[in-house]
């Protein structure tokens, strides 16, 4: 028996039918190959009856992939030109695809879902780290989500995952890996896309993982913000900005001539610990 994926057109097809392009507005750029589609569907793990939110889904060529992989998909866009070719999708899909129209900036994964969740996503390049980082910064944890598989442009995917003492390491790192693991799931050429970037891509899996006790994120964000807003200076100048961090680094020992780029993950969170009232 086929399955709905394999009757459909083909999404080059559909998309010269309803005269779809990339747009660099949105930061959009469109994956063809199903074969790479279903490898990075396959990150997560089994996605048989799972819960998928997509943001950015597009014509819908990672959507046909969560689809073929058995998943319940909530797809976000809010590229109107976008939407008849995913309602293709709905319809050759009773019940498993639920398209909204709208800005993921602006809605709530939660609100979504009435259990856990999986998020998978090409990102747009224009809005992906200030996702990403607003889905990391839930003040309660463990989240609602799962795991996060996302596409981003290969620096910001190596900024993630970054150790200390390396040029990539920064605030974006702590905020990934304090109370989650970031690993590189894949590299994707540049020229998987159309229209070709001009940089490469990877993917980021994202699982969450125990939280350290009594520290608060807006806390650390706070402290990373001011650390590495001024990467080049000494703790001792990029923090005396901040009530109180001068002091707490005093009493955890940390040396304040040391620099941001220096501090573990594991720092950070114990100057944010002593912070946190």
């Amino acid at each position: 028996m086929n399955s709905p994926t394999s009757i459909l057109p083909p999404l080059r097809e559909i998309i010269a039918r309803h005269g779809l392009s990339a747009s660099k507005a949105l930061g959009q750029n469109f994956l063809f190959d199903e074969h790479l589609l279903d490898r990075i569907a396959a990150i997560p793990g089994p996605l048989e009856g799972e819960q998928v939110l997509e943001v950015g889904p597009g014509p819908g060529g990672l959507t046909r992939a969560l689809l073929r992989a058995g998943a319940k998909v909530t797809a976000i866009e809010m590229d109107r030109r976008c939407l008849p070719a995913l309602a293709e999708l709905e319809a050759a899909f009773p019940g498993r695809l639920t398209v909204i129209e709208g800005d993921a900036m602006k809605i709530a994964p939660a609100s979504l879902f009435d259990g856990p969740y999986h998020i998978v996503a090409n990102l747009p390049y224009n809005v992906g780290t200030a996702l990403f980082t607003g889905w990391l910064s839930s003040e309660h944890w463990p989240p609602q989500w799962r795991s996060l598989t996302l596409m981003f442009q290969e620096e910001v995917a190596r900024r993630i995952i970054a150790a200390p003492n390396t040029s990539a390491y920064g605030r974006l790192a702590v905020l990934a890996q304090w109370r989650a693991q970031a690993k590189l799931a894949m590299k994707v050429h540049r020229s998987a896309f159309t229209p070709p970037p001009k940089v490469m891509s990877a993917i980021v899996y994202v699982t969450p993982t125990e939280a350290p006790e009594r520290v608060s994120i807006r806390i650390l964000e706070r402290l990373t913000e001011a650390a590495f807003g001024q990467r080049r200076k000494m703790l001792r100048q990029s923090l005396k900005g901040m009530p109180g961090a001068l002091a707490a680094l005093e009493t955890l020992g940390i040396d304040p001539q040391r620099r941001a780029e220096t501090l573990s993950v594991g720092e950070f969170v114990t100057i944010a610990k002593v912070l946190t009232k």
